[in-house]
């Protein structure tokens, strides 16, 4: 039993609660167990607590041991003054308050098939630990937890642009390009695409996406990709010639060509051609950010992703590297993750800042519309009979895998806090 299942036990009342009484013989009615406090300080806020004949309103921190207050210096940090109950599974000491006061002990023992349930989880290997015990949740416990994933996953991302928003001083369009330009790096080259976006601002590029010739100039440029000396690629010298004269105009200084990465991959994912999409779709829409929130379904923002590489990628997936003739179309899935990556919790985060809620229940909607996205992880909780309909259920179920399963937090996930809190008094599940 650990310091957090303990915790658990508590916010959940999973142990004996009657006839409750302290270690110096007070009776003890509980009447709230407090908000659970992930952070630093006392482990929960706000608990209402009989002892005796008084009801105290306060803290109530949960140990092991009781010497664990000692350990952990509480009795010397006031932030714990306004504890009024000390929950252990074991009193092996008296400890008082910062303030000198004596402090009440309360000794809970968790329902033993809780207990049971929550150390089979941990010593599970396989992920999700939960696999054998998910036949029998409920699916309306199970569509619950996709529901908060998904929020839980939204709201993640755009913290991550708050931050980004916060460095480019509340500029949308400048963040926005930022953003989709990681995107379009697609995982295995989206810090070299970050890299590029920050080293070459939207307001350069805008005076010359008029021009497809120039936009791709200042992209390969500045990714360093020009950097080689190639013989007998005229499209290659064009470009070089048209970024060297950009880049003085502009005080540029371009990314060193190696931070890319070609190894293993498919040569329809190189970034050199993935550059060439991407001043494609910067040179076709113009104000991109601006079209992309007046978009009503997912239909018309893939439409504005539905770009090609120019004429020179039609035989080429690298520079000076002739291929068989083929248009190199933005695929199908490669636009569905931009929308699900870039669009979706970039919109949501739009709506928030301007109170406009109409805005973020389309961007999620968006994601209902949306085919399943095709991984490892969707198979994986496809085969434990969890099967996703949309992009909505994937997102959480990869935010459920990544987040909780990876890290064992079963007490915080809520398919996990369901089995472990739910006697399933049918069915025997302890081997």
């Amino acid at each position: 039993m650990n310091e957090e299942f303990l915790q658990y036990v508590w916010k959940h009342r999973l142990f004996k609660s009657e006839s409750l009484i302290t270690t110096s013989g007070e009776p003890v009615e509980i009447m709230n167990s407090g908000l659970w406090n992930y952070d630093a300080g006392p482990d929960f806020f706000n608990a209402s607590i009989k002892i005796g004949s008084t009801t105290w309103v306060g803290n109530v921190e949960v140990h092991k041991k009781a010497s664990d207050w000692l350990r952990h210096k509480h009795q010397t940090d006031e932030a714990y003054n306004n504890t009024i109950l000390h929950v252990v599974a074991e009193n092996d000491v008296e400890v008082t308050l910062p303030n000198g006061q004596n402090l009440p002990c309360l000794i809970v023992e968790p329902y033993e098939i809780s207990a049971q349930k929550y150390e089979q989880l941990l010593a599970q290997h396989e992920k999700p630990a939960c696999h054998q015990f998910l036949t029998a949740v409920d699916q309306i416990y199970i569509r619950s937890a996709i529901d908060t994933m998904l929020i839980e996953r939204v709201q993640q991302r755009t913290q991550a642009i708050e931050n980004s928003m916060a460095q480019n001083k509340n500029d949308w369009n400048e963040t926005f390009y930022q953003l989709l330009a990681r995107n379009f790096g697609f995982k295995v080259n989206a810090l070299p695409f970050e890299m590029l976006s920050r080293s070459l601002p939207l307001k350069v590029l805008a005076h010359h996406t008029n021009n497809l010739t120039q936009t791709e100039a200042l992209l390969f440029g500045q990714s360093g990709l020009l950097n080689e000396q190639l013989l007998g690629d005229d499209y290659f010298i064009e470009l070089r010639n048209e970024y060297s004269y950009l880049a003085n105009k502009y005080g540029l200084k371009g990314m060193e060509g190696h931070v890319w990465k070609f190894m293993r991959m498919r040569p329809a994912n190189f970034p050199s051609l993935r550059l060439a999409q991407f001043a494609a779709l910067l040179h076709r829409s113009k104000s991109l950010l601006s079209k992309l929130l007046a978009c009503e379904t997912p239909a018309e923002i893939l439409e504005h992703f539905h770009v090609k590489a120019s004429q020179y990628w039609d035989t080429h997936y690298r520079f000076n590297q002739p291929s068989g003739k083929q248009v190199k179309w933005l695929g199908e899935s490669s636009r569905n993750n931009l929308l699900i990556n870039t669009v979706v919790p970039f919109l949501y985060l739009y709506g928030d800042r301007n109170n406009k809620p109409a805005l973020k229940s389309r961007s999620l909607a968006m994601l209902e519309l949306l085919p399943p996205e095709t991984n490892q992880i969707i198979s994986l909780w496809k085969q434990y009979g969890i099967e996703a309909e949309s992009a909505y259920d994937t997102q959480a179920l990869i935010q459920l895998r990544n987040i909780y399963c990876e890290n064992k937090k079963c007490l915080r996930c809520p398919i996990g806090s369901r089995i472990i809190s739910t006697g399933f008094e049918n069915r025997n599940f302890l081997q």
